[in-house]
């Protein structure tokens, strides 16, 4: 019987890419199951799944200095240890790591008993705990070709993205969401955790935006403010963003790249506020000039957000959506969710 295993966590984005993959490797795997942190996002997305889920310890590099990073090679060695335990018991024929801090025990584990270990890497550059996993690693494969040219072993095949993304209905999305349709929809969220100053430039716009559109606003966890007005409607966060991308004209986001290969899939045209340089690593920059430069989203530095800039920027790519449509339908974004699957069921004969 083919076993595999799934890691990564951190945030949505290291987990929502292994939901489009199940469909796929069901057909060649008899056991799937997934290893994560015992308080992160993925143990409750992974929860709602039929997917046996086992916890490790881990420990997330803090980008400035405080005493808490001394601790990581203690949790660390502590989550390895308790990974290849696991692994032990469950014997995979091949671990799939989506990256982040929660990863990097199972793949160290997995290494260490010889269990082949197959990355994935969704930005424009490659992340911490995957440049460290790359060595341990079969392939690392990649959303961005420029990722997969900086390893050795990167192999570019783009993004898994959920069926489901393709097969919602409109019409029912609107109402789930209490929209009319009567008005174009601003689809804006800051990710699986949120953005406070998007929140607060689009909340300080509200009033002049809800003249000309409705507003869907996913404002992550911990982050309602309890407006009420017509059509505005504010969630903290939903693992069906198909259903919110399905109301939206246009989409006003955060620059991780899972929402972008999701959007651009979609033909939905963006206006990107990436995180700025200095609060992470500078990825989403990178990944929202690749799709800027492709001509499937404008971009809006954070230094430069106000109210007032956001409303203009908003209309701006409304305005233009006509060229939008047509840079998607000229390099529309393809699926790699049955390829990936592939891949990993080349592993599925080995001895366990």
């Amino acid at each position: 019987m083919a076993t595999i295993v799934l890691t990564g966590g951190g945030t949505a984005g290291h987990v929502i890419p292994h939901l489009a993959l199940l469909p796929y490797l069901k057909k060649d795997f008899d056991n799937i199951y997934y290893i994560g942190s015992s308080n992160g996002m993925e143990k409750n997305i992974i929860g709602k799944t039929e997917i046996k889920y086992y916890s490790v310890p881990c420990a997330k590099l803090i980008r400035k200095f405080t005493f808490k990073n001394f601790a990581i090679p203690f949790t660390l060695y502590k989550g390895v240890s308790q990974a290849g335990k696991i692994l032990d018991e469950l014997k995979p024929n091949v671990v799939f790591s989506k990256g982040g801090y929660v990863a990097l025990p199972v793949v160290l584990a997995a290494k260490k008993r010889n269990i082949p270990v197959i990355a994935h890497e969704s930005d424009y550059t490659v992340g911490l705990a995957n440049r460290i996993s790359a060595k341990y690693c079969e392939k690392v494969l990649t959303a961005f070709p420029s990722a997969a040219k900086t390893l050795k072993n990167g192999v570019h095949v783009g993004l898994p993205l959920k069926n489901s993304l393709f097969t919602v209905n409109k019409e029912d999305c609107l109402k789930q969401f209490g929209l009319s349709g009567k008005k174009p929809v601003i689809l804006v969220t800051g990710g699986s955790l949120g953005a406070k100053t998007l929140n607060s430039a689009l909340r300080g716009a509200l009033n002049s935006l809800l003249q000309k559109y409705d507003v869907l606003h996913v404002a992550g966890k911990g982050n309602l403010s309890g407006i009420k007005k017509t059509g505005y409607v504010e969630i903290e966060f939903t693992d069906k963003m198909e259903n919110a991308f399905a109301c939206a004209d246009i989409c006003v986001s955060r620059a991780g790249a899972n929402t972008l290969f999701e959007m651009a899939s979609l033909k939905k045209p963006m206006l990107l506020i990436p995180l700025p340089k200095g609060v992470s690593r500078g990825d989403q920059i990178l990944n929202a000039e690749y799709f800027n430069n492709l001509g499937y989203a404008n971009i809006l530095k954070q230094e430069d957000l106000t109210p007032l800039t956001l409303e203009k920027a908003i209309d701006r790519v409304f305005n233009d959506r006509e060229r939008f449509s047509k840079n998607f339908n000229t390099r529309p974004v393809k699926n790699a969710a049955e390829n990936i699957a592939k891949i990993l069921a080349e592993y599925k004969t080995r001895l366990n």
